[in-house]
């Protein structure tokens, strides 16, 4: 099963699709609601991705994945080859905001 990623700030840009674990791994790429330039409430399914972040997790080919047990533990996981193609049209398509449909 797939989902599709929608930009909502660049309506011209195609859907990316993604296999559907993707509404799990978003997260990971997301900024949190009211941290820096991200808005302070979103509706559900939609995120807020910083350019700055996304160009430098394309570039590191890793993410940082904070434990929920203990937040000073920290880990690196390589990002996926889907993954890295979404973070490409996240880029290509200069869109910061997206919704999983």
């Amino acid at each position: 099963m797939t989902v599709r990623v929608i930009a909502v700030d660049q309506p011209a840009a195609p859907p990316c699709s993604m296999p559907d674990r993707f509404r799990r791994d978003v997260t990971y790429f997301a900024t949190p609601p009211g941290v820096q330039d991200a808005p302070a409430h979103l509706p559900d399914c939609e995120y807020w991705i910083r350019r700055e972040d996304a160009v430098r997790i394309l570039d590191d080919g890793v993410i940082m994945i904070v434990s929920p047990l203990d937040s000073a533990s920290r880990t690196e996981i390589e990002i996926t080859e889907e993954q890295e193609r979404w973070l490409e049209w996240v880029i290509a398509h200069g869109t910061q905001h997206v919704r999983i449909a």
